[in-house]
C-alpha cells in the first residue's frame, strides 16, 4: 500500500492537478481570511472554513476523476491489477494519495489564522471543529470519487458523476422538508453527511460522526476493491 501511495503522490505533483487545487483552494481561503482581517474580529475566522467547505467538496473530485479511470484508458490496469499486490492495498494507496493532497491543503489554511492569532484571540474551537469536520466529510467524498472512477474510463464523466453526488449530499437535508413522510425524513436525516458535519462546527466532538464518515470511506473503499477485484478476474 504505502507502494501505490508514493507512486500516487508522486503522480499528483507532476502533473497540475496537485498545484491547481491547492492553488485554488488557497487563494479562496486567502480572499476570506482577508477580510477576516479587514472587519478587524478575529471571531470570523471559523466561518471562513464554513464558506469554504462547499468550495472545497465540489473541487475534491478533481483530485479522484484520474484515479482509476486514467489507468483503463491507457490500458496500463491491468499491468496494476496483475502487480503482486492486493487489490485492497491498491484502492486504500491511491486513497491514501488523495486524501493526503488535501490534508496538507487545509494544514496550509491554518498558517493565516495563527498569524491573526497573534494579534487576536480567535475561537480556536470552532477553527479546529471545522477543520476536522471539513478533513471528515471531505475523506468519505474522495473515497466515493475514488469509486465513481473506477466505474469509468473517462475521467469527465468521473468528475461529474462526483460532483453531482457532493451536491446532492449537500442538499439532501433539504428533500426531507418536501414530504410529508416521518418515515422518509429519519432516512434522509440518518444519512444526512451535513447533520453529521454540524456539530463539530460548533465546536461539539461527536464520536458517532466521526464513525459515521469513516465507515463511508470504508464501506466505499471496499465497493472499488470489489470492483476492480471482479476486473481482475474478468
Amino acid at each position: 500500500m504505502t507502494a501505490i501511495w508514493k507512486r500516487e503522490l508522486r503522480s499528483f505533483y507532476y502533473s497540475p492537478i496537485a498545484y491547481v487545487f491547492m492553488g485554488v483552494v488557497l487563494f479562496l481561503f486567502g480572499v476570506y481570511d482577508w477580510n477576516v482581517v479587514m472587519t478587524g474580529s478575529s471571531y470570523y475566522i471559523g466561518q471562513v472554513y464554513g464558506v469554504m467547505f462547499t468550495w472545497c467538496m465540489l473541487f475534491l473530485p478533481a483530485l479522484t476523476m484520474k484515479m482509476f479511470s486514467e489507468e483503463r484508458k491507457n490500458k496500463t490496469d491491468q499491468a496494476l491489477l496483475t502487480a503482486p499486490v492486493s487489490v485492497t492495498a491498491i484502492v486504500w494507496g491511491k486513497f491514501l494519495a488523495a486524501f493526503s493532497v488535501y490534508l496538507f491543503t487545509m494544514l496550509i489554511t491554518l498558517i493565516p489564522a495563527f498569524i491573526i492569532g497573534l494579534f487576536s484571540s480567535p475561537t480556536w474551537v470552532h477553527i479546529f471543529g471545522n477543520l476536522l469536520a471539513s478533513l471528515l466529510y471531505g475523506a468519505a467524498i474522495l473515497a466515493i470519487g475514488v469509486f465513481i472512477s473506477s466505474l469509468t474510463e473517462s475521467q469527465i464523466v468521473a468528475l461529474v458523476g462526483t460532483v453531482g453526488v457532493s451536491i446532492l449530499l449537500m442538499l439532501i437535508d433539504s428533500f426531507g422538508s418536501f414530504f410529508d413522510n416521518e418515515v422518509f425524513s429519519t432516512i434522509v436525516s440518518w444519512i444526512s453527511f451535513q447533520a453529521r458535519y454540524t456539530p463539530f462546527t460548533n465546536g461539539i466532538f461527536n464520536i458517532s460522526s466521526v464513525v459515521f464518515f469513516l465507515s463511508v470511506v470504508a464501506v466505499f473503499n471496499f465497493l472499488t476493491a470489489r470492483r476492480l477485484e471482479s476486473r481482475r478476474w474478468s
